[in-house]
């Protein structure tokens, strides 16, 4: 007999220059089984972005549109940005029997969890070796002004003070390290619900 586990969302979350979206998306290249998530955002599209591939770009009117019609699973402003998850995008992903993997920050963690049952959810909360070494990242990154750098910072620490809210919290002091660590995450989550759904089958059997 058998039976394979349910999709699940995954939901990463971290302060700006922790490395999520790097983790994520090398969690994506690893586990075909994982869709990730796209959100959609009213934030001007960088040179390097893709449009539905990086993100869903939307005017701020779009964006209300789609609120007002209640379509967003989850919503957040960031940075003056609206960003937020389309409940269809979604729905299609998981009936097609796909793990769903979010790329969001605590607001919209916080609203899929109380959208789905705790079981169909894992969150974990990637932290940087020391605020210094965050600031060295943004830095480095040689995209923004000083006066977004300190902004970014600023939301870096408020980020930070809700990663209790996390079933996991992990140090990714070592990109490599990190991943394996996600994936050894995720892959637990999987053999959890694959055994819950081998007990379901057998005790239904049982009962016949």
């Amino acid at each position: 007999m058998k039976i394979d586990h349910q999709p699940f969302l995954i939901i990463i979350s971290s302060p700006s220059g922790a490395g999520k979206t790097t983790l994520c998306k090398k969690v994506i290249e690893n586990d075909k089984s994982i869709v990730m998530s796209i959100s959609t955002t009213t934030r001007s599209k960088r040179v390097n972005e893709v449009d539905g591939v990086d993100y869903k770009f939307v005017s701020s009117a779009e964006f209300a549109k789609l609120k007002n019609n209640n379509s967003f699973l989850e919503s957040a402003v960031v940075f003056g940005n609206n960003y937020g998850t389309l409940k269809e995008s979604v729905e299609k992903i998981l009936q097609n029997n796909k793990s769903v993997l979010f790329d969001i920050d605590w607001q919209g963690a916080r609203q899929i969890r109380k959208n789905f049952n705790q079981d169909q959810v894992i969150s974990i909360f990637i932290l940087p070796p020391s605020i210094a070494e965050l600031e060295k990242r943004l830095n480095n990154r040689a995209q923004d002004s000083n006066e977004v750098v300190k902004s970014r910072m600023q939301k870096a620490l408020d980020e930070i003070d809700h990663f209790n809210e996390y079933n996991y919290v992990l140090i990714n002091d070592n990109l490599d390290n990190t991943f394996k660590e996600v994936i050894s995450i995720i892959e637990a989550k999987k053999i959890s619900l694959r055994n819950h759904s081998i007990i379901e089958a057998l005790i239904k059997k049982s009962f016949k």
